[in-house]
């Protein structure tokens, strides 16, 4: 046994030489200093390993790096800010490493140096990742976004609750996270874990309060709570539904952040309670009151399922969405939109109007329009993006045929003809769109771009003289002229999911 510990402990000591020598280490028996000259002659590999593996300064450069290790994922995955007690930490524990490998004597020896440097530089190295992640302009992006959505919630919806009044649930609010929502997606993460996975998890909180908001704002057109007088045990639920009505507030606290005494297991525990409280009700012989009751089960469901984000965004499989089934199907209806766009531009470049894959694009959509989003926002802003790309070639179509049965008669109207000739350059110019593979500070795309903007402003300079149908046809015509804009913005916009 001593002999098998002695080994373990040989090996473990031999793959920390390699590692901080920075060249393979050979396993074989080392040569004693008394050896034959003839041993020395059959073994001259021996003579090239690190002699110092069993020195003192190459043991504790050793157990620094075990401690490197054990820091290690927890840096690489850390996704907080540099206020955040978990970096103060991890940079504390890297500093002190830092510390103790400075503080190592190597007695001037060259391999003892190399190995030291070695040790030194993976230990700076966790620290700059550990610091650039946390400082990272996407960073700080994603914690403005989240700041914003915070105050906004704060005095729309926990103040009001805390002060006894009302939370300011209306539409605004809610386009207004949602823009904030959208705009969290459009954040780059340059395939970093941290970010990614910040950037989830401010996500993931800010859908379920908007999920929480509106289911409230459903709730405010119910006619319920009943009148007491209806049955004894209505009271009792009208009482749980004035406390439900707290816990969502706690609940949306929580998500953002806003609540520094409170916590899920509580909330938890809270909910839990109510349940218990609604099911010893004796509710038999009376259907409204059952339905009742089972619509404030329905809400305290719809608050529970929100309250184990704790750890959300831990999981890599759920941050890291390049192995995510939904997204696969996504990128492989992308793939055949592509390919079914070079055949609708090669055809169109020869005049030929006979390709026209419109129902299969059609059908495209409706692939997508099943594409399984889980309320991921990544993953409904990738379906939004392939279902524009799929009627970008749809409306692209239709105008074409459009164009090539058009038969303008000599009554038709100048101002109505002028519109019909802005169409046939905006034809043009969105094929170009379709076929635009560039980047934003591409010459060919600042172009297209101020193409695009001299027809805009050529509809403008129509003047309908009163004819309705050349009022329709511009108006109709401004909004495709806006649709190619942005899509040739979505294109050029570098988004990653």
């Amino acid at each position: 046994m001593r002999r098998a510990a002695r080994t373990r402990t040989r090996s473990r000591t031999q793959r920390a030489a390699e590692s901080l020598f920075g060249k393979p280490f050979d396993g074989g028996k080392r040569m004693d200093h008394g050896g034959s000259q003839q041993q020395q002659q059959q073994h001259p590999m021996e003579q090239q390993q690190p002699c110092h593996a069993q020195h003192p300064a190459m043991m504790r450069l050793y157990e620094v790096q075990k401690e490197v290790a054990s820091l290690g994922p927890q840096v690489c995955t850390f996704s907080g800010l540099q206020n955040d007690r978990d970096y103060k930490r991890l940079e504390r524990e890297l500093t002190r490493l830092l510390l103790e490998v400075d503080q190592v004597d190597t007695e001037g020896k060259p391999e003892l140096q190399g190995a030291r440097k070695r040790a030194a530089q993976e230990v700076e190295g966790l620290l700059r990742y550990l610091e650039e992640n946390a400082t990272h302009p996407s960073r700080v992006a994603i914690e403005e976004l989240s700041n914003k959505a915070r105050q906004l919630v704060d005095e729309q919806v926990v103040a009001p609750q805390r002060t006894g009044g009302v939370a300011e649930i209306n539409d605004e609010l809610v386009d207004a996270l949602q823009e904030l929502v959208l705009r969290l997606t459009q954040i780059k993460t340059e395939g970093r874990v941290p970010l990614r996975k910040a950037r989830y998890r401010a996500l993931t909180r800010l859908c379920a309060v908007q999920d929480v908001i509106e289911g409230r704002t459903q709730q405010q057109t119910l006619s319920l709570p009943l009148s007491g007088d209806t049955h004894e045990a209505v009271d009792r639920i009208n009482q749980v539904m004035v406390k439900v009505s707290v816990a969502r507030s706690q609940l949306v606290a929580l998500l953002m952040g806003l609540s520094g005494r409170d916590s899920c297991t509580h909330l938890s525990r809270i909910l839990t309670e109510m349940q218990v409280e609604l099911d010893a009700l004796d509710v038999s012989g009376n259907a409204a009151i059952r339905n009742y009751r089972k619509q404030v089960v329905e809400e305290i469901n719809g608050l529970l399922k929100h309250l184990d984000l704790e750890g959300e965004g831990d999981d890599t499989r759920r941050y890291d969405l390049a192995q995510n089934n939904s997204i696969r199907e996504i990128e492989a209806v992308r793939a055949h939109v592509s390919h079914l766009r070079e055949g609708v531009l090669r055809h169109c470049a020869m005049a030929d109007l006979g390709f026209r894959p419109k129902a299969e694009l059609q059908s495209l959509l409706t692939h997508l329009d099943q594409v399984d989003t889980a309320k991921n926002p990544c993953i409904r802003e990738a379906r939004r993006r392939a279902v524009v790309e799929v009627q970008a070639i749809i409306t692209f179509l239709d105008l074409r045929e459009a164009l090539a049965r058009r038969q303008p008669g000599p009554s038709e109207h100048p101002s109505h003809r002028a519109v019909w000739l802005v169409l046939g350059s905006l034809s043009d110019l969105q094929a170009q769109v379709l076929g635009f593979d560039g980047k934003r500070a591409d010459k060919s795309y600042m172009m297209l771009e101020e193409l695009l903007t001299k027809q805009l402003l050529a509809l403008d300079a129509v003047d309908p003289q009163g004819d309705e149908m050349t009022k329709v046809a511009r108006k109709q015509a401004v909004k495709f002229a806006q649709n190619i804009l942005n899509y040739l913005d979505m294109k050029t916009d570098e988004w990653e999911y």
